[in-house]
């Protein structure tokens, strides 16, 4: 268990919800995942199902709880740049008609915090909350600081065989990045090289997004 704040039993309880944010988890799963004592995993686990943060699936499982749906949506109206962003994806997503995304540096990793599908059956689809690296694909190497004199970065099957991606980073006040937004799908559709295809469009959304 990773001791973030030194508050243990917060530390604790987070470690429980990220064990369980890929999938449902049984009380031997949990303790497995977490490395807590199985009477640790079972207290926490149940007092947060008492507060709604997580629930019991129909095979007894632990899973993420409704509570959390309230309380993301909260967070996602008072968070500025989901604001901004949002209406700027859907007409990029539907300019492109492929997948978009908006992702934001989470430390050593990346979180997509908007994700809108493509209408295509075959389409590269990230959910939104997913953490992903920051050093495989291209919106990672934009929060990384790897922008080009173009103004966008491509990745070709670089952290999945078979997706292209091309992004932009949207930047504050001061010339600093603070999110990258992507265009992805599949190679046989956006190419080999997705940037001649979408990059300039990925580039006038990012600037058109002001926070």
């Amino acid at each position: 268990m990773d001791i973030v704040t030194g508050v243990g039993v917060l530390d604790k309880a987070m470690t429980i919800l990220d064990a369980i944010e890929p999938g449902p988890c049984s009380l031997g799963e949990l303790q497995g995942a977490t490395g807590l004592p199985r009477a640790t995993a079972h207290r926490l686990a149940t007092a947060l199902e008492a507060h709604g943060l997580l629930r019991r699936a129909d095979d007894g499982r632990f899973e993420l709880g409704p509570h959390l749906v309230t309380l993301g949506r909260a967070a996602a109206g008072r968070f500025a740049l989901i604001a901004a962003a949002t209406p700027v994806l859907r007409a990029l997503r539907d300019a492109t008609g492929e997948s978009v995304q908006l992702f934001v540096r989470e430390g050593d990793a990346r979180r997509c915090v908007i994700s809108l599908e493509s209408p295509h059956g075959l389409r590269w689809i990230v959910p939104e909350g997913s953490l992903l690296p920051l050093d495989l694909g291209s919106s990672g190497r934009v929060l990384l600081g790897d922008t080009p004199k173009l103004g966008w970065v491509e990745s070709i099957g670089e952290r999945e065989p078979g997706v292209a991606s091309v992004s932009a980073p949207i930047v504050d006040g001061a010339n600093v990045v603070i999110a990258a937004i992507a265009v992805s799908g599949p190679i046989e559709r956006l190419s080999r090289a997705p940037g001649r295809r979408f990059g300039v469009a990925v580039a006038e959304a990012a600037a058109q997004i002001v926070v």
